[in-house]
């Protein structure tokens, strides 16, 4: 399994820019929130002032008048402050969340639109931690984050013009250790910014093994290798528990720095507080109200801390988040040509294709397909069968050479079209968890229900499927693992005669199906054929005998092409593969 590492900055001004361009739609519950900041921070110095007024004029005078006045002022105050911190919080994680549900929608749109050669590189639980957990992380910029620090800074910039205005120098004695607070703060978020991507590269490590490894379980069982499995889950998972650690580790070491800081500063603040009072130049109203602030200096501050872990948390996995935003592997859709009808007529002209560099996969292959036809493509795995495919719908884009439909590039048409346009059945089925009917639609409101039973009897799989429990609407479990595959091949039979395509592919559409149940659908499958142009792959030469004509790939070139008859007349690759064939199966 492909490791990620650390790269790119913990935090960056651009990144917040581009984050903040998703509050737009949220500007009222954004504004809404940053007055209720500044509210908070206004009010924050009112209770220790009303302590020290009530200390200063009524306790400490032996005056009762107007003290239950005082208290029921203070009351009020801790309610109302009660009162915006609710809605603050409320606001705040509003916004977070309504920011992430957009980002999600977009990510989740920009991996759908990717050219699967992206998908061939990138492991699948690596972008499930992009657009589950990543994206929660970032939410918590907003709730938890952004909004907080601007909240603490406002605070500690009021009670610090507080503390001046009333006693400047009382005010600098309790400053004295903030210059030891400062470079410890400067230690701990270099660390921390280390410690926080490596926990969320672990993350996605952690996510993508078990992906992996729950998909290919049955792989894992047959091959005994359950316990190896153990042994590399138990690293990824001990590298994952030291990336918290780490990070745990240096948050035990720095609260106890600053709660010393605090210590200091209030024994500072008690011993030249309390020489001031005996000399009677302040007040002990003064001095009760400055150990108030103290903690909410020092509050503001420490939590400024844990909220500025939480923005660079969010970095980091906005950096991972933009950095799939910001992936161009795209099919080019520079074609806009939709003719009103497509007769089918394939043409591959000198085509040149390759995965990767110039590995050449098909090498200057050409042939044409009249409409109506039927292509079949047979050779050893690895010839190049797939290949042909796969670039005849633009999953993959050839290096060299044109390929044709109706005489036009297929450049020229529109991408969504073109793929309209083509059915595939492959080997491998993939049925969503949905019921049987939306397996076959794909949540398409144009497929009518009449239109997918009538699919569903010509295929053959009409009886089949009302046997099942709650018929179409059968709830299908995740990759049709409780349907035998011969069932599920029916049903994607059902869905690519339901799309009514004009170029049907079928690769291999026939190879996990039982002889019994083959037979069954030859009829269906000649049925489909009928007016489309067809492109068959197929192991079984059995299959492929009607086909108008048929071509051997070898190493990506055409080493024969021409009907059944012709081919074994002509005494090359097909006649020794279908004489192999048949002799193995004893005819």
């Amino acid at each position: 399994m492909e490791k990620e590492s650390i790269s790119g900055k913990a935090y960056d001004s651009k990144l917040l820019g581009r984050l903040a361009k998703y509050i737009r739609p949220y500007r009222t519950i954004f504004w809404v929130s940053v007055v209720l900041t500044i509210l908070l921070a206004a009010v924050a110095p009112a209770l220790p002032l009303l302590i020290e007024y009530t200390l200063d004029h009524y306790i400490l005078s032996g005056s009762g008048k107007g003290l239950t006045q005082m208290l029921l002022l203070m009351l009020a105050l801790l309610v109302a402050q009660t009162v915006i911190r609710y809605f603050h919080t409320l606001m705040t994680n509003s916004l977070g969340q309504s920011v992430i549900r957009d980002i999600r929608i977009q990510v989740f749109n920009h991996i759908t639109n990717l050219r699967l050669k992206y998908f061939d590189n990138t492991p699948i639980g690596r972008l499930i931690t992009r657009t589950i957990s990543d994206l929660e992380t970032i939410a918590n910029i907003f709730s938890e984050g952004l909004i907080q620090i601007i909240g603490d800074l406002l605070q500690l910039v009021v009670i610090l013009g507080v503390m001046f205005y009333t006693d400047w120098k009382l005010t600098l004695v309790i400053l004295v250790p903030m210059p030891l607070m400062i470079a410890a703060t400067y230690i701990f978020k270099e660390a921390m910014k280390s410690a926080f991507q490596s926990v969320r590269i672990w993350v996605s490590n952690l996510n993508t093994f078990l992906q992996e490894h729950i998909t290919g379980m049955a792989v894992i069982q047959y091959f005994a290798r359950e316990e190896q499995e153990m042994r590399k889950f138990k690293e990824i998972n001990k590298e994952h528990r030291n990336a918290h650690i780490r990070a745990n580790w240096y948050f035990s070491i720095f609260f106890p720095v600053l709660e010393i800081i605090i210590a200091v500063a209030t024994g500072l603040l008690v011993w030249y507080g309390s020489k001031q009072i005996l000399a009677d130049v302040i007040s002990p109203g003064v001095v009760v109200a400055f150990i108030m602030y103290i903690n909410m200096i020092f509050r503001p501050i420490r939590e400024l801390i844990d909220k500025f872990n939480t923005l660079q948390m969010g970095m980091v996995s906005a950096e991972r988040i933009f950095d799939v935003l910001d992936t161009e592997e795209f099919t080019p859709n520079h074609g806009d040509y939709k003719p009103e009808h497509v007769a089918g007529a394939i043409e591959f002209k000198n085509v040149w294709f390759a995965y990767n560099d110039e590995k050449w996969v098909l090498r200057d292959v050409s042939f044409s397909v009249k409409p109506g036809e039927t292509l079949a493509l047979v050779g050893a795995t690895g010839a190049g069968k797939s290949s042909v495919i796969n670039i005849l719908s633009r999953f993959y884009e050839i290096q060299k050479g044109e390929i044709l439909l109706d005489g036009v590039d297929i450049r020229t048409y529109d991408l969504t079209y073109l793929r309209q346009t083509i059915a595939t059945v492959l080997q491998d089925v993939f049925l969503f968890s949905d019921t049987v009917s939306n397996n076959i639609r794909l949540n398409n409101p144009n497929i009518s229900m009449d239109s997918i039973i009538d699919a569903s009897k010509k295929v053959g799989a009409y009886d089949f499927i009302m046997r099942l429990p709650g018929n179409f609407e059968y709830q299908v479990q995740e990759r049709g693992s409780t349907l035998s595959a011969g069932q599920a091949q029916l049903i994607s039979f059902i869905r690519a005669l339901v799309h009514d395509p004009k170029i049907l592919i079928l690769d291999e559409a026939t190879s996990s199906i039982d002889t019994e149940t083959e037979m069954m659908i030859q009829h269906a499958i000649d049925t489909m054929m009928d007016g489309r142009t067809s492109i068959v792959i197929a192991h079984r030469l059995s299959t492929i005998q009607k086909a108008d004509k048929i071509i051997v790939l070898d190493k990506g070139e055409i080493m024969e092409m021409g009907s059944h008859h012709e081919l074994l007349e002509f005494d090359g690759h097909y006649r020794k593969l279908y004489e192999l064939q048949f002799n193995s199966a004893g005819i």
